[in-house]
């Protein structure tokens, strides 16, 4: 017998993709209209989210040990360093230009999780999610040049691609909330040198996007955590290119930014793929 994919972990999937963008969006609008430096939006939001996970924490779901676990640290890295490159990427270039440079990390982190953790593939989901690759290539067009912000939108999906594979490693380590407070924690670290002594002068619309940016960061890499306990990474991945859809429609309603045909080409194979998926089973 075989099974078809829940739908509670793809419901929870599409959120989270959903929320990652709108979190680039805000910080998209706080480099274009208050010229706040990428280094202290960075550092901001996960100052944001490490205040908005606080409260939660407690003597019962925070565990020590899993605060000095060097996957978590490596995550925490990850995950700080794929955010500062993003916003690089955003800064320079439209929503939906940049997350498809970003989308290697999907495959990546497809290919990982098979290899480093014994994640089973299929000839299907792999023909799948080269057919999504096939409607990012579309967005960004083979001959785009590789421009400093696409530079750094591709670097962000090689590092988001790793940090994807280690939600799934820890998943059943370490309970979401801990993991995503150690990861807060460890980024926060990490980018003070750089983010701390680019502080602006904080007025006007700054405070609230900058809220935004990080809650929207935080509840979008918190609902992945719980996707991936309830579904493997692997049979996951074509929901990830998600993010692509979501940023088009921001860039779209926020910036104005409207994609060409070639590029709403490639959004309709994304969601082909991922909804594709939903006919694999599950082999017995």
């Amino acid at each position: 017998m075989s099974e078809p994919i829940p739908w509670r972990p793809i419901g929870i999937m599409l959120i989270a993709m959903s929320c990652i963008p709108a979190g680039d969006a805000m910080a998209k609008l706080l480099v274009q209209h208050y010229a706040v430096p990428t280094t202290f939006i960075a550092w901001a939001r996960f100052g944001v989210g490490f205040l908005l996970i606080l409260p939660f924490v407690n003597r019962r779901n925070f565990r020590l040990a899993g605060l000095m676990d060097w996957r978590v640290l490596l995550r925490g890295v990850l995950i700080g360093a794929a955010v500062s490159a993003i916003l690089r990427g955003v800064a320079a270039e439209d929503l939906a230009t940049v997350f498809g440079a970003f989308f290697i990390g999907p495959i990546l982190s497809y290919f990982l999780s098979a290899l480093v953790l014994g994640e089973r593939i299929g000839a299907a989901q792999t023909a799948l999610l080269f057919i999504g690759f096939c409607g990012v290539l579309l967005v960004v067009k083979p001959g785009f040049g590789m421009t400093p912000g696409v530079t750094f939108a591709a670097l962000a999906g090689v590092l988001y691609g790793i940090y994807l594979t280690t939600g799934r490693w820890l998943s059943s380590a370490t309970p979401p909330m801990p993991l995503l407070f150690a990861q807060h924690l460890v980024v926060r670290g990490v980018l003070t040198p750089t983010g701390l002594p680019d502080t602006p002068e904080i007025g006007g619309a700054m405070g609230p996007l900058l809220l935004l940016s990080g809650l929207f960061s935080m509840l979008g890499n918190f609902l992945l955590l719980f996707a991936y306990r309830a579904g493997e990474a692997t049979r996951l991945a074509p929901f990830v290119y998600f993010q692509l859809v979501a940023a088009t429609v921001l860039g779209l309603v926020i910036f104005g930014d409207l994609p060409d045909a070639l590029a709403l080409l490639g959004v309709l194979l994304l969601l082909a793929s991922g909804f594709a998926s939903l006919a694999l089973r599950r082999p017995a």
